[in-house]
């Protein structure tokens, strides 16, 4: 079993920047792959990008594709998903979720937080 708990969201100017974290329970943290998931109201929920477990490839959504950056710290139990340049269609709740593999799809992940909320206003 593995918590996630998100950390660090809010509201921003477009432009600017956020970290979201994304805290682990548990031992095993360094085995799982990491992804981040958005939904904005309205819409269904979309991959954002996915860290593997150890060494540490990644995949990014074209649409945050050189503005997000993913990245995790097992000593720390902790994903990180760096935004840059952010903009208000970025405006979304983020998810961090645990799978066995990287993947883009969702219902490849066991383990998912309560999300925290993005607002990049204009």
């Amino acid at each position: 079993q593995v918590q996630l708990v998100e950390s660090g969201g809010g509201l921003v100017q477009a432009g600017g920047s956020l970290r979201l974290s994304c805290a682990a329970s548990g031992r095993t943290f360094s085995l799982y792959a990491m992804g981040w998931f958005r939904q904005a109201r309205g819409k269904e929920r979309e991959f954002v990008a996915a860290i593997s477990s150890r060494v540490g490839r990644t995949l990014v959504a074209d649409s945050v594709k050189g503005r997000f950056t993913i990245s995790r710290d097992n000593a720390k139990n902790t994903v990180y998903l760096q935004m840059n340049s952010l903009k208000p269609e970025d405006t979304a709740v983020y998810y961090c979720a645990a799978g066995s593999k990287i993947e883009l799809r969702s219902s490849y992940y066991d383990y998912w937080g309560q999300g925290t909320q993005v607002t990049v206003s204009s």
